[in-house]
């Protein structure tokens, strides 16, 4: 790294990451997290696989929270795992990716569809500082009752309202109100429900 982008601030990588300010992913403990979330990740699909009773809580070990009779169909692919948190009675179909350097937080009742990509990293636009792979990241926020369907991606820092339906395939790059069906890329509202 060419630039010293640290100097005179005296807190680890993982400090930077946890307070949301510009990190370097090469702290020892943001890889222990990282290790940790793959391999109960991977424990939790081969014990659903298996039927096992004990996969709830391999999910609950992996998220931050995790609502009464919400459910995760493997596989699952988080970056930690610990920031997630997903309200009772939510399901998440396969191939949720969950990319929660910041936090996520999925309200009770929603549906996310297949191959939905939450995705809370941000990288600067600035060539420089990014060769010198500088990170951050911005919280998502889905409300309750939410249908995410296959496909969507929500960017980083969007809030999506209460009730709101966001058609497969779409990309979120902004806040969605309440009560809103939501299509297309970048997605748009088409109607209020």
């Amino acid at each position: 790294m060419a630039h010293d982008y640290f100097a005179g601030d005296p807190r680890t990588n993982h400090e930077r990451m946890v307070a949301g300010d510009l990190y370097i992913a090469d702290d020892p403990e943001i890889e222990r997290r990282a290790r940790r979330a793959v391999a109960l990740a991977d424990a939790y699909h081969r014990a659903v696989v298996a039927d096992d009773a004990g996969a709830r809580g391999l999910l609950a070990e992996l998220l931050g929270t995790l609502g009464e009779e919400a459910f995760v169909k493997p596989p699952l692919f988080v970056d930690y795992g610990e920031n997630i948190h997903i309200g009772p009675r939510t399901f998440a179909n396969y191939n949720l990716t969950a990319l929660d350097v910041a936090p996520i937080t999925i309200g009770a009742d929603c549906q996310i569809g297949p191959g939905v990509q939450l995705l809370t990293p941000t990288h600067p636009v600035e060539p420089g500082p990014r060769r010198d792979k500088l990170e951050a990241a911005l919280p998502i926020t889905i409300g309750d009752n939410v249908w995410l369907g296959g496909g969507v991606v929500v960017c980083p820092g969007v809030t999506i309202g209460d009730n709101t339906v966001v058609g497969a395939g779409a990309v979120v790059t902004r806040d969605l109100p309440a009560n809103v069906v939501a299509v297309g890329n970048p997605a748009r509202v088409v109607r209020e429900i």
